[in-house]
């Protein structure tokens, strides 16, 4: 009687907790579904305005007479709408539009938007990994592993709470920044967006608490039902996150490609209009693999930044396997960016053609070029960690006589994409060559070329993670054989599919080969989604060579992950730049223009110094934030089985 009192008591004290939080949840997310009520149904009035008395008065005495509305045609969407809105300011070089500071006003926004993007990104990141690692944890079978996934998660969203309090207070930099330096240019923004202002800031205040829940709730629910409670709440937090990303791109879009305004820049009412413009979506998809990628890469760099030190095999053993499941999330988001970006700047060609032009074949050609090259520098470092990760695996080394293979075709394709199709040469340099083309070189930078060196490179890529994946089990099913050669022939095949495409673009007119890129896309995304699944059906009950030594790789692999990590931060920062650059001299693209002394493209290399300097400034916060999360830290001891290897160790939770 006493143990079935008991567990009705538990009963009922999680039924407690669970309708508690139910109701603490509801109510976070009670005004933001009352808000998005509102704007469904046109968003009530304008705020502001002569009083209800003054309105009622007017509306008397202009009882009988027909009510004119003046009407306005959407720049995009060419549909017909009533002007609500002011036109967009016609500013003038002058301190009332554009103060002066004795430093150029549009660097110190670069600099605050750009770390507010960086915090933010990240922040967006980690809790959709803390999600998938606490889902993992859950599902498994395995109770020591279970608990070695919910650690990692909580070490995760530890990492991220510091940075998330940074997020807030850079908003309010990047706001008051605005404020200050373009006053004019920030009331016309927020005016058009006003409808769903309330909606960001509650949403914002939504994900605050919810956060907060999630990592003070971590040891409270651990187990039963509240776990499951615990995970939805992850889940919910991700939402609000993504939702809020998505908004803070329509302001992107907006300004590049605007919508639901007249030639004039007035607001017609329909503020979904206003947020799906052309290039809303494309943005999204981009935005968020880019963060997800950018999110791995600076938790691998925590990571290695642990492992290097610290002092025990256990906690290398921890901070090795931490920083080997955070890249493997960053780069499986990595792989498909590229495609994202390729999307992104075909909706920009069909939006302004002459757009896709200043970016690809013009005044920021040059730009892309030093992007390909970062991203060059990802896929070869991501590459050399696995390289270097197969040496904790026994039987690894049966790989080992392979990859100088993979490195000449890595290095070919790096070589391929980063290849300018014209060069910047003085007049001498020009008579010289006969020509801003190379007669040789030059071939290699058109887009068809690219296309095959840059499918070439994932698809290596992808094949250097299966052999990971073999590296210390050998497949005994019963059609192993034929899995291996169907897997080979399908990466060669793929392969020369590829090469082919790139070569027969040469032979047909532009508008076709832009069309090509479809069937290498598809390719290379079946070598992903078809062969890796296929490897892991292979390694169902594979017989292991031994086990994987966590904590047991050389170093110099996790200087790679801070190069990876460093790279996606310097990459993250030049797009920005570019993807504001391409408006030239308007603050919304043939909306309103810039009359401030700034409104000019900068140099190439002034552009880098600006990104620099903002890839160390993240770097030296962010370490700062590293630094914080040790300070908690309480280390358990661990022993491992006899003739086991060392496991990753359990840190206590520190709350």
């Amino acid at each position: 009687m006493g143990r079935l009192f008991n567990q009705m008591t538990r009963g009922k004290k999680k039924l407690f907790a669970v309708s508690a939080l139910g109701m603490m949840g509801g109510l976070l997310l009670l005004p933001v579904l009352l808000s998005m009520t509102a704007v469904a149904g046109g968003g009530g009035a304008p705020a502001g305005g002569p009083p209800a008395d003054v309105v009622a008065a007017q509306k008397a005495g202009a009882e009988g007479e027909e009510k004119k509305v003046e009407m306005g045609r959407d720049v995009y969407y060419k549909t017909e709408g009533p002007v609500i809105g002011m036109p967009a300011p016609i500013t003038a070089d002058n301190e009332t539009y554009y103060p002066r500071y004795n430093f150029e006003s549009r660097v110190l926004l670069w600099v605050a938007n750009q770390q507010h993007l960086y915090y933010g990104s990240f922040v967006l990141a980690v809790p959709i990994f803390c999600m998938c690692i606490e889902f993992a944890g859950m599902v498994s079978k395995d109770k020591a592993m279970a608990k070695k996934y919910d650690q990692l998660a909580y070490d995760f969203i530890k990492i991220s709470l510091t940075a998330y309090s940074l997020t807030a207070i850079l908003g309010g930099i990047l706001i008051f920044t605005f404020l200050t330096l373009y006053p004019a240019f920030f009331g016309y923004l927020s005016g058009i967006f006003r409808p769903v202002m309330h909606i960001y800031a509650l949403m914002f205040v939504a994900e605050s608490g919810t956060l907060y829940i999630y990592y003070y709730g971590w040891d409270k629910m651990r187990e039963g039902v509240l776990k499951w409670l615990h995970l939805s709440m992850s889940v919910v937090l991700n939402v609000i996150g993504t939702t809020l990303m998505m908004l803070a791109n329509s302001w992107i879009g907006f300004m590049m490609s605007p919508a639901g305004v007249d030639e004039q820049g007035r607001f017609l009412g329909n503020i979904w209009h206003v947020i799906h413009t052309a290039l809303w979506n494309p943005l999204n998809v981009h935005r968020i693999l880019g963060n997800m990628a950018f999110g791995g890469g600076v938790v691998a760099a925590y990571a290695a930044y642990r492992f290097l030190s610290s002092k025990t095999d256990e906690e290398r053993a921890h901070y090795d396997w931490m920083g080997y499941i955070a890249m493997s999330l960053g780069v499986a988001f990595l792989i498909p960016l590229p495609f994202a970006g390729y999307w992104l700047m075909r909706e920009v060609y069909a939006y302004r053609q002459q757009m896709g032009i200043t970016l690809m074949g013009g005044l920021l050609a040059w730009l892309f070029i030093i992007q390909a090259t970062m991203i060059g520098i990802l896929f070869l470092t991501t590459n050399y960690y696995l390289w270097q990760a197969l040496g904790r695996m026994t039987g690894g080394e049966r790989f080992q006589k392979y990859i100088k293979y993979l490195v000449f075709i890595l290095v070919v394709g790096l070589l391929v994409f980063i290849t300018p199709h014209t060069i910047v040469m003085s007049p001498a340099e020009l008579k010289a060559m006969g020509g801003q083309q190379h007669p040789v070189l030059g071939n290699y930078g058109v887009m068809s070329a690219k296309n095959g060196g840059i499918n070439a490179i994932i698809m290596t890529t992808i094949l250097s993670f299966i052999w990971y994946q073999r590296g210390n089990r050998v497949p005994t099913v019963s059609w192993a054989k034929f899995g291996n050669i169907f897997m080979g022939c399908f990466f060669v095949v793929a392969q020369i599919n590829n090469i082919w495409l790139a070569c027969y673009g040469y032979f047909i007119p532009a508008n076709v080969r832009i069309g090509l890129s479809v069937p290498q896309v598809a390719g290379t995304l079946s070598c992903l989604l078809l062969m890796t699944p296929l490897n892991l059906a292979m390694l169902k009950g594979a017989r292991p060579l031994g086990p994987i030594q966590w904590g047991k790789i050389a170093p110099r692999s996790q200087y790679a992950l801070i190069m990876l990590a460093t790279a996606f931060t310097w990459m993250m920062g030049l797009m920005g730049y570019i993807r504001s650059s391409v408006r030239l001299f308007w603050h919304v693209n043939e909306v309103m223009r810039d009359n401030s002394p700034w409104a000019y493209t900068h140099t190439i290399g002034f552009a880098a110094n600006v990104i620099s300097f903002n890839v160390l400034f993240f770097w030296v916060t962010i370490m700062f934030v590293f630094w914080l999360g040790t300070l908690g830290a309480k280390k358990v001891p661990v022993t491992a089985p006899a003739g086991q290897p060392i496991p990753s160790p359990q840190p206590a939770t520190g709350h």
